[in-house]
């Protein structure tokens, strides 16, 4: 029978936890190292490894430092425990997302300062091995902030944020660069920047598990945008957007990561602020199944400060957030319609360090 999985970093430790979906609770079991702070971590395909991405840089444009790698942790099919797995490989700058591609064969690096793309092979027995060259030069547009294999594995789409104006800098534009994907190569570039990427600031991406609509989240205009997925390209512009905020900020708010629910019924985005002044909810958004639009049915509190991730359990019964403020995780129950049912909420000591991913894997017993 299935068994869940939720592990959560504190600086470079990535902590296990046994998940009851019924009850809503968590157990803490095991504790593994890594070689620097966790950035990012993604399960292979088979379910049988993570990929955990680490660095000794600090976040957004700050010192660049010099430690950073992709480490491969095997899951022991019956308790979900994490343990070594070959060895790490070394990365150039600091990794701010990761993901594989469809079949594991691959993984994706996004690196956000200096803004990049990377591509690296899984060997046969699941360890990260060397970096795929590619044949050409590539625009990474400005502060890549994610990177995603389109559900067919045939695009790769890195989500470049870019910046605000501030401190006398004018606005620097984001965009959505695709990319053909094949063998590791990335090919045929192009570029979605609706009015030149000027107010258009995305940070995450999720698609739809059966519709071509894809959901991204706008960090920079608090907002949710919905662009169509067909013959390999992104439309030009979004179909929809949607507001996220559920009252106007008090300071700075910044929209964060975005997850459809496993039925393809509802899309959920985090809001955050880094006070309890400002929003820190998730705006819960039914799907019109004929046209992708999106229409929000609630704003639920985060129950945290800072909900930096936020997860679905496989089953689509449990979301679980964590923040970054005061390192929370919260459970929530999934209701039929999607809306959210606070279950508890847990604190975790962090000492000094931050607890910046978390995230849940099913797993065969």
């Amino acid at each position: 029978m299935p068994k869940v999985s939720l592990y959560a970093n504190v600086g470079a430790e990535l902590t296990h936890y046994d998940v009851d979906v019924e009850a809503a609770t968590l157990t803490r079991r095991d504790t593994v190292s890594l070689p620097a702070n966790v950035q990012y971590v993604w399960p292979h395909a088979s379910r049988r490894f993570l990929y955990v991405a680490t660095s000794d840089s600090s976040s957004g444009m700050g010192p660049a430092g010099n430690a950073h790698h992709v480490t491969a942790l095997r899951i022991a099919p019956d308790s979900g425990a994490l343990s070594p797995h070959g060895a790490s490989i070394p990365l150039p700058t600091r990794p701010i997302h990761m993901a594989t591609d469809i079949p594991s064969q691959y993984v994706l690096v996004a690196f956000n300062n200096p803004s990049a793309i990377r591509v690296y092979r899984i060997n046969a027995d699941g360890t990260p091995g060397e970096e795929v060259a590619q044949p050409g030069p590539i625009d990474p547009g400005i502060f890549a902030h994610q990177v995603r294999a389109t559900p067919d594995n045939r695009q790769v789409i890195l989500v470049t944020r870019g910046h605000d104006a501030a401190d006398g800098k004018p606005e620097e534009p984001g965009a959505l660069k695709m990319f053909d994907f094949k063998d590791g190569v990335l090919g045929n570039e192009s570029s979605v920047a609706p009015g030149g990427g000027y107010g258009f600031g995305p940070r995450h991406l999720d698609f739809h598990p059966s519709k071509p609509w894809v959901y991204v989240s706008l960090e920079r205009q608090n907002a949710l945008d919905m662009f169509e997925l067909a013959n390999g390209a992104l439309s030009a512009t979004p179909r929809y957007r949607k507001n996220a905020l559920g009252r106007a900020p008090v300071n700075r708010q910044a929209v964060g990561t975005v997850h459809v629910h496993p039925n393809g019924r509802t899309v959920y985005v985090a809001n955050r602020a880094s006070n309890a002044d400002g929003e820190n909810s998730l705006a819960v958004y039914t799907i019109d199944q004929t046209t992708g639009e999106p229409h929000l049915i609630e704003h639920m509190d985060s129950h945290g400060v800072h909900p930096r991730t936020f997860h679905i359990d496989p089953s689509g019964r449990l979301m679980a957030v964590a923040h970054i403020t005061g390192a929370v995780l919260s459970l929530f129950r999934i209701a039929e319609d999607g809306g959210l049912h606070f279950a508890r909420a847990y604190d975790i000591d962090v000492g000094q360090r931050t607890m910046w991913w978390m995230g849940m894997v099913e797993h065969a017993e």
